[in-house]
């Protein structure tokens, strides 16, 4: 296979290149990021290990004419999804190698070109004007507010009991509207409302994650840890409430078992490894987060991928310990998350690559392309409230709502 990369001239909003049909895929954080267009390759998995190996073969055969030879991010990639639980999904992981992919990064910008024609290295067409939903719907979830808030008190006896020590449940909202969805406009929406999160459309899920699972550039991983959460009072101090947040004892806990679950994941695949003492507050338009910033030295043979399935789940979106807490969401959840909470990125040729979680975010399905399905959760502890809890996955659900034009 052969491919080509060159700088190209600042293209202005790389999402205005995505068209309304056909195969595509972005993901972008204030501004920078890459849009990609068709595919010269695509393999659905259930597995992130398989995908990985899949890619390195993959890559081994691309033959690369590069004008920015060693800058991040440019250059043939593979764009991914993959599901949170896949012995418990109906649906596929998924990785593709895109025809072209336009970027940009640190104020350069580059477009690569794969296949037959990669010495085409013009500027696509921009995309269609978006279409903004209209006559939507809103169906409910797979179970109604009281069901929920009675699982989350089950789940709190089971911890009280000490047999497990968090456990993140999640719940979704279904959103029809009157014709297919144009995801573009929502993927837009996200950019411009929550620009310092990170905005993705892969493969029909679309969403704006706060979390980035890790990053690898070079020798060098970083992993951001989110957990512990408070929403915006418009009544109240926002310094207050960060206050408030960073003195809970209840977000703390919870935190402190996400931090560590990602310290114990990513040491055997680091050379070395920084973990702070304590987290910072993160604040969103939304919300506030206890965050956690995790760097450390990684070993050559490891990839991005390779590191996204060994610390995949993580406390922060499956719970403590793993198998007892997936075990726990499986039985009392009622709700295939599919792509929902699993790693939504990229990885290069060399190995590096950004991959987050798929939070803060919806999928829309071939099979029904007039309905979203959106998820959100919240992580469980001793000192959970059902009611707060109920309240925080309501947070967690504006960032869609908001860009569908429902809140």
């Amino acid at each position: 296979m052969r491919a080509t990369t060159v700088a190209v001239d600042d293209p202005g909003p790389l999402e205005r290149f995505l068209p309304e049909a056909g195969l595509s895929s972005a993901f972008i954080r204030r501004g920078e990021g890459f849009i990609t267009l068709g595919e010269v390759a695509r393999f659905e998995t259930d597995r992130a290990e398989a995908a990985d190996v899949w890619w390195d073969e993959i890559s081994a055969q691309i033959d690369h004419d590069s004008e920015m030879p060693g800058e991040f991010g440019t250059g043939p990639i593979a764009v991914g999804s993959f599901t949170f639980d896949p012995d418990r999904s109906e649906e596929r992981s998924v990785l593709t190698v895109p025809e072209l992919i336009l970027g940009r990064r640190g104020g350069v910008s580059w477009l690569t070109r794969l296949g037959t024609n990669h010495t085409d290295c013009s500027l696509p067409p921009r995309g269609e004007p978006v279409r903004a939903p209209s006559g939507l719907e809103v169906l409910g979830g797979s179970m109604g507010e009281d069901v929920w808030t009675d699982i989350v008190a089950e789940v709190v006896s089971l911890i009280r009991r000490d047999e497990v020590h968090k456990v993140v449940l999640a719940r979704d909202l279904r959103v029809r509207a009157d014709q297919p969805f144009d995801l573009r406009f929502l993927l837009g929406r996200l950019i411009d409302s929550y620009p310092t999160t990170w905005a993705y459309l892969v493969d029909g899920l679309v969403g704006a994650t706060p979390e980035l699972l890790l990053r690898r550039q070079g020798g060098l991983v970083t992993s951001r840890v989110l957990a512990g959460t408070v929403s915006h009072d418009a009544d109240a101090d926002p310094l207050a409430r960060a206050a408030e947040l960073a003195r809970s004892s209840k977000d703390i806990g919870e935190h402190e078992f996400a931090v560590e679950s990602v310290a114990q994941a990513l040491a055997p695949f680091c050379q070395a490894m920084n973990v702070p003492e304590a987290p910072s507050v993160l604040k969103l338009p939304n919300v506030m987060h206890l965050a956690t910033d995790i760097t450390g030295v990684a070993k050559p043979e490891n990839s991005a991928l390779a590191l996204a399935a060994a610390l995949h789940p993580s406390a922060a979106v499956c719970g403590t310990p793993t198998h007892l807490a997936l075990d726990i969401i499986a039985e009392l959840e009622s709700l295939d998350r599919s792509r929902y909470a699993g790693p939504v990125g990229w990885v290069d040729t060399e190995g590096d690559g950004e991959w987050a979680i798929a939070l803060r975010g919806g999928q829309v399905r071939p099979q029904c392309p007039d309905e979203i399905q959106l998820f959100a959760g919240a992580g469980i502890v001793a000192d959970s409230s059902p009611d707060a809890e109920l309240a925080e996955t309501g947070a967690k659900f504006v960032p869609m709502l908001q860009a569908l034009g429902l809140a």
